[in-house]
């Protein structure tokens, strides 16, 4: 291809200082023709094809590469042919008798055809969209898979952001309350993908049936609802974007903290950090672009949601009630009875009817097992056996003085020295342990080792006034006998100190 300034002085000889075509072709060493195109064209204008090329060996197999490709579409994009493998289809099935390059070169430019072209959009004030994102953290010294919900609202670009142990309805739910009161408000409407957590069903006319969970919070907030289409990310490309953010921004690297509320004051001054940054193609920043969202936005209610998931269940004959692959201990008075679960992020509660039985840890394991000790005490007076292998007694950190006790009991007792021992221990479903370790430590200071005398220590000491221990009741306890003084009791001890002196000087004279 001719270089541009021969194009130029090509042009430039011919135009304006009137040289002949013939003369230009002949001076400058170029074909008649050539000066032709360079007088039409102020550029070389490139190679350009008059028509298609004929592939005489792919032309008849073009309808079934397109076919498919077109299948292709609707299959598992792991499972979709390969230029290769499209090209051994050819030639083993249909006969093609050309090489891979060709059909490479057509699979390649036919993809390209199918790529799709997006739109770009604005947003007015006041819309939202929320979505889950993954991040490896490090919480309490243990490294773990954060899940982390993402709230954006796209006029503005400002963001919540914050982690849970796992994308569950009730991180959710609390998700949205942390939003919500980050950005001072509740939006007019939210986009979202079709999560199993919000979407029960896709109905065949396109609408959503939400969940029991999302319908409670959307009833409580009253927002718009909306949904992207299946698989396609990029009908809410802002919030998706934001996610990714995050994870290289606000997560790299690897975070560690003590504990997810750290983790999580960590992620909100981030974002609020975020709010002063200025966006390419904007003159202002996103702190000054949300306060146009904020102005929009509906007022929160009195009260946040209650972000837990419920569910009813039954207690079995371990009592224990079995929530997401995880047995939470109920005490054993509810064994065999309908319950229901409360399970919020970082808590479970179980209840009966109105009343709340049981508080726990929640527990992100598998087929994990949660006792609360005190749950199995009643039973245990029963079958006081099963002391030594109760599975729920396995590491309750007790302070020392619990094992002297119980040693000490029997010792002295025996066998219903154990049960007196689980009696102490059931003193805890009313009293706190600190009060109790000291009423332990003063019963084995005065030798009163008694499940009595343990009772009453405790209640002197939460009243706060001196115990008074019954000897008759205690008949361990060391006893002094005082008897009362007498004027004749004391002339016989001078007495008898008199001849103890006498006999003593006898003694030594003797000696002498």
């Amino acid at each position: 291809m001719k270089q541009v300034e021969l194009y130029g002085r090509v042009r430039y000889a011919v135009k304006i200082q009137g040289m002949s075509r013939r003369e230009a072709a002949r001076l400058f060493g170029i074909d008649r023709r050539t000066v032709d195109k360079m007088l039409a064209f102020s550029t070389p204008p490139g190679y350009r094809r008059k028509k298609a090329p004929n592939r005489p060996k792919l032309d008849p197999f073009v309808g079934i590469i397109d076919q498919i490709l077109e299948d292709d579409t609707k299959r598992l994009k792991k499972q979709r042919h390969t230029s290769k493998r499209i090209f051994e289809r050819l030639r083993d099935e249909y006969g093609f008798a050309g090489g891979i390059t060709i059909v490479k070169d057509y699979v390649f430019a036919a993809r390209q055809r199918q790529r799709e072209m997006y739109v770009p959009l604005s947003h007015s004030p006041g819309h939202a969209q929320a979505d889950f994102g993954e991040a490896d953290a490090v919480i309490g010294g243990i490294q773990c898979r954060a899940h982390y919900f993402v709230m954006s609202l796209p006029h503005s670009d400002a963001c919540f952001v914050c982690a849970y142990p796992a994308a569950t309805t009730e991180a959710w739910l609390d998700g949205h309350n942390r939003a919500f009161s980050f950005f001072g408000g509740i939006p007019k409407s939210i986009l979202y993908d079709n999560d199993k957590v919000l979407v029960a069903r896709i109905l065949p006319d396109g609408t959503r049936q939400r969940t029991r969970a999302f319908s409670g919070l959307q009833s409580h907030y009253l927002f718009e609802d909306r949904y992207g289409r299946p698989a396609k990310g990029n009908d809410k490309g802002n919030v998706e974007g934001i996610v990714g953010f995050a994870r290289r921004n606000f997560m790299v690297p690897v975070p560690q903290f003590e504990s997810w509320d750290a983790f999580n004051a960590h992620l909100e001054e981030q974002c609020r950090k975020r709010q002063r940054d200025v966006l390419r193609g904007e003159r202002e920043s996103i702190g000054a672009r949300l306060v146009r969202d904020q102005d929009v936005l509906a007022d929160l209610p009195p009260v946040l949601f209650d972000a837990c998931d419920r569910q009813a269940t039954r207690v079995s004959s371990l009592s224990l009630v079995r929530y997401r692959n995880n047995d939470y201990s109920v005490p054993v008075a509810f064994g065999h009875q309908d319950v229901w679960v409360r399970s919020y992020v970082h808590e479970v509660i179980i209840g009966c009817a109105s009343e709340e039985i049981a508080r726990h840890p929640r527990s992100y394991d598998r087929e994990d097992l949660i006792f609360n000790p005190i749950h199995y005490l009643p039973l245990l007076e029963k079958k006081v056996g099963a002391l030594d292998q109760a599975a729920p007694l396995v590491g309750w950190d007790l302070p020392d003085v619990f094992v002297t006790l119980r040693r000490l009991l029997e010792a002295r007792m025996g066998k219903p020295g154990k049960r007196e021992y689980v009696q102490v221990l059931r003193l805890l479903e009313i009293f706190d342990l600190n009060d109790l370790h000291g009423a332990i430590r003063d019963a084995l200071r005065l030798s009163a080792i008694s499940f009595d005398a343990v009772k009453h220590l405790l209640l002197c000491r939460i009243e706060r006034r001196p115990p008074k221990l019954n000897l008759d009741i205690y008949p361990y306890l060391p006893r002094a006998q005082v008897a009362t003084t007498s004027a004749a009791s004391y002339m016989n001890l001078l007495h008898g100190a008199k001849r103890t002196d006498s006999s003593d000087k006898e003694v030594m004279g003797g000696a002498l």
